[in-house]
């Protein structure tokens, strides 16, 4: 799929791990947003798995109380106003304060499955712009929602909607030591080079 300028081969593998895993209505479209990146940067990617196309590569934001620049600062409770980390499922859409927004059912028991008690839904926001990245050198931040620019909310929203899988990853050790969906075999090789050589004729 040549990802290679719009997606960490991390974030797809990991994202990949979880997809084989759960039964999601819509395995042909996939989301992933990369908080390993600055906010500055294109760290929202949508898929199109069945064509091999990238249908969206954008900005989105991140929650008030995860990190200035980067969000380094991940949460699943309530008033946190912290991103969540993990695997979603796409559900249905409404109007409300922010306008047309996409409600999420965080899948991770422990790690994101208070998102929808936090209203933790995708919708757009004048301050994910890269006007607001002008004038602060960073997006502005949300209570919790992967907002994305205003003139790509419905585009995206329509485009992901009904049962498709979102996956926001970042470089986190404290969400790899939690999650159940996603396997480490690199850690693992690591763990195994690290112990000692037996030595050819023990006992």
């Amino acid at each position: 799929m040549n990802l290679g300028k719009v997606l960490k081969y991390e974030a797809f593998r990991q994202a990949m791990e979880g997809r084989k895993e759960l039964p999601i209505h819509n395995k042909d479209i996939m989301t992933v947003i990369d908080f390993s990146l600055a906010s500055t940067e294109k760290r929202l990617v949508v898929l199109d798995l069945a064509h091999k196309r990238v249908l969206f590569n954008t900005l989105v934001a991140h929650g008030k109380n995860s990190g200035e620049n980067y969000a380094v600062n991940f949460s699943n409770q309530q008033e946190s106003l912290k991103s969540s980390l993990g695997f979603f499922t796409t559900e249905n859409t409404y109007n409300g304060e922010n306008g047309y927004s996409l409600v999420l059912n965080g899948l991770e028991e422990g790690i994101n499955d208070n998102a929808k008690a936090r209203y933790v839904v995708m919708h757009g926001a004048d301050y994910c712009s890269t006007g607001t990245i002008a004038s602060l050198g960073r997006l502005g931040k949300s209570y919790g929602c992967p907002a994305v620019p205003r003139e790509f909310a419905g585009p995206i929203i329509n485009t992901i909607k009904d049962g498709t899988l979102l996956f926001i990853y970042a470089d986190n050790s404290e969400y790899l030591t939690k999650t159940h969906l996603i396997h480490q075999p690199n850690i693992l090789m690591a763990q195994f080079q690290k112990r000692p050589p037996a030595f050819d004729h023990e006992g």
